[in-house]
């Protein structure tokens, strides 16, 4: 019975020190977010500055800079969708642990 007590301990222990991991993690990619959305924006807001100096511009070079500031817009919406995804599996992950916690 006592070895049982112990095994269950360490168990319960194990599982605190995972959430408290996951914890940890989500609170850091929450602030990474923040970072994100500021990035994001700023990028948005160079590449519709970009497209609509191509498309006031009679240079050829204008096309090519509006691309490029678009692209690298889109690559942060996508480094946002991946960090956004990271966040909901560890939110499923803390949930589970915590069932684990609660639990029988």
């Amino acid at each position: 019975l006592t070895r049982v007590r112990m095994l269950a301990s360490m168990g319960r222990r194990s599982v605190e020190r995972r959430l408290r991991k996951v914890a940890d993690e989500l609170i850091r990619l929450r602030k990474e977010i923040v970072v994100i959305d500021e990035q994001l924006q700023q990028l948005a807001d160079e590449a519709d500055d970009a497209a609509l100096r191509a498309l006031l511009s009679e240079s050829p070079a204008a096309g090519p800079e509006h691309r490029h500031a678009r692209a690298h817009a889109d690559a942060m919406a996508e480094h946002r969708a991946h960090v956004l995804r990271r966040i909901t599996a560890l939110e499923t992950r803390q949930d589970e642990l915590l069932d684990q916690l609660t639990g029988p």
